[in-house]
């Protein structure tokens, strides 16, 4: 058989190709843009001679410091189409966060949305490797976009004097094409590094029918982030489908996402749940509907029953939930788009080429994997190996990697995350599970957020506090409290309560405990007894 290399730039190529008018959408702050794949390839394809002719060689890293924009998704396949590596940063990381990440991928280069200039300003001083800024997504930035030795380019000004074809994919499969950082939830952000070999494999088993599935019918609203694991592999996702993408930029309001996913008669939409809560807000304010929405794809942390019905009920589209993490590329496990709905928290079963198995706290493989709680490890081709410049492997003996969840493994094959192993609150020498206190007091309809986190005890060492971010009628916190008598252990039960006005999420959208735990211990937080 052939020798066909595994590299990303032929996902844009087959679009190109076969969908070529198929569009791209998007809004970068200054109005909506229109570009076929075809026209796409090309201006991506000569930015890739405009990197190489500012002298970006093979393996060299590209930051990105943008949304979700065309000059973005062009960087990406400028980038990766010649073996460069795309480091995508994250913009509502504090600028000695962006920074210690920049000086260690030792980027050459930073692709800078003009409206993030701000930020740059506070980064640049501490990044002395940035040769060249290319601002994106404007037609126009300052002069003195900061005083640092960086060259500074418009993107177009670039594109215009040095682009050039080139040709793409001239590498091994297995070169790096991405780097992206954990979100440092639990611990200090880690970079992981994509191969073209992991990051094809991966948009292969995207595309199962049962996991994302994409058709060249489809228009796709990428609401997640392309800083996020690669937008969760979607950029690649969409062309190799043909499927004609809508990048909103970072209007992620509820609104602004209603309106443009209306115009654009968008059938599938990929995000995290807070942002869906928030056009679910917008259309019960305003009574508008998405007639042509058909799926919502949800990830991040662990949606509430309630809120998946809810989401349903007004968007009037079945609910994805699925899990997965940067050091998966990232999806682990996805809900079927039909069938009926999975409940209770379940993140549906793995697609081909994702590898599950329980173990004890030792890594003892559990002798039965179903309906047993669990450490969850993970193996296969788009799963880390090793965290960028580690000296040591992130895998056990049989080459799986600890995810530092536990989980369930139903009879059908579906998977339930049952909270992080670092999140479990050892009390009088026995564990509460907080993620199953979680699950039952997010099951009422007020319940907007929920997170169970310990505090100190003289006595017990530590117990459970119950902290909500509630709307409409859950003001009454015994109310909440009895929703567990019952349903867990008596002593699992939180004996205080503390309300929040709008629950911290961490950069990637999920509940940020380590923030949680911070404030409560500070006294930012506070909580009333309930007897």
């Amino acid at each position: 058989m052939q020798t066909y290399g595994l590299t990303v730039d032929k996902f844009l190529d087959h679009a190109a190709t076969w969908f070529r008018d198929r569009q791209v959408v998007a809004d970068a702050g200054q109005g909506v843009t229109r570009i076929g794949y075809a026209a796409l390839r090309d201006r991506g394809n000569r930015m890739s001679g405009a990197l190489a002719a500012l002298g970006l060689k093979l393996g060299d890293r590209v930051g990105t410091l943008a949304w979700n924009t065309q000059h973005h998704l062009e960087i990406y396949y400028a980038a990766m189409g010649v073996g460069l590596v795309c480091h995508t940063l994250n913009p509502r990381l504090t600028p000695a966060h962006l920074a210690a990440m920049i000086n260690e991928a030792e980027d050459r280069m930073l692709a800078v949305a003009v409206d993030l200039i701000p930020l740059w300003r506070d980064v640049a001083p501490l990044c002395p490797t940035i040769e060249h800024v290319v601002v994106i997504d404007g037609a126009s930035a300052p002069d003195d976009v900061i005083d640092h030795p960086a060259r500074v380019w418009r993107y177009e000004a670039l594109l215009g004097e040095h682009g050039a074809s080139t040709v793409w994919g001239d590498f091994d499969e297995n070169t790096p094409a991405g780097l992206c950082y954990t979100s440092g939830t639990t611990g200090s952000p880690k970079g992981v590094e994509y191969t073209h070999r992991s990051n094809y494999l991966h948009t292969l088993r995207a595309l199962q029918a049962d996991a994302v599935g994409l058709t060249a019918a489809d228009v796709l609203l990428l609401g997640v982030p392309m800083f996020h694991a690669n937008g969760w592999g979607l950029p690649f996702a969409a062309p190799a489908a043909g499927t004609q993408l809508v990048l909103p930029g970072r209007a992620l309001d509820g609104a602004s996402l209603a309106t443009l996913m209306r115009n654009e008669s968008v059938t599938v939409a990929v995000g995290v749940q807070t942002v869906w809560l928030g056009v679910v807000d917008h259309l019960e304010a305003t009574g508008g509907d998405l007639p042509a929405l058909e799926r919502v794809l949800i990830g991040g942390s662990p949606c509430p029953d309630a809120l998946i019905r809810k989401m349903e009920d007004r968007l009037g589209a079945r609910v994805q939930t699925s899990w997965g993490m940067t050091e998966l590329s990232p999806v682990g496990t996805i809900a079927p788009p039909r069938g009926a709905a999975l409940a209770n928290g379940s993140s549906g079963r793995p697609p081909i080429g994702v590898d599950l198995k329980l173990t004890d706290a030792d890594g003892a493989t559990l002798p039965s994997q179903i309906d047993t709680l669990g450490h969850l490890k993970v193996k296969g081709a788009s799963v880390i190996e090793r965290y960028f410049k580690a000296e040591n492997d992130a895998l056990d003996q049989e080459g799986y990697f600890d995810t530092g969840d536990l989980a369930m493994i139903d009879a059908d094959g579906n998977l339930t995350i049952c909270g992080r192993a670092k999140d479990l609150i050892k009390s009088g020498g026995e564990w509460i599970n907080p993620n199953e206190i979680e699950a039952i007091v997010g099951r009422h309809p007020d319940v907007r957020h929920v997170a169970v986190i310990g505090r100190q005890d003289d006595k017990w060492g530590e117990r459970p506090v119950l902290i909500v971010e509630t709307q409409g009628d859950a003001d009454d916190p015994r109310a909440l409290i009895d929703l567990l008598r019952g349903k867990v252990a008596a002593w699992w039960i939180p004996d205080r309560v503390a309300r929040v006005a709008a629950m911290p999420l961490a950069a990637s959208g999920k509940i940020d405990k380590m923030r949680l735990r911070a404030d409560y211990a500070a006294g930012t937080i506070a909580s009333a007894p309930v007897g």
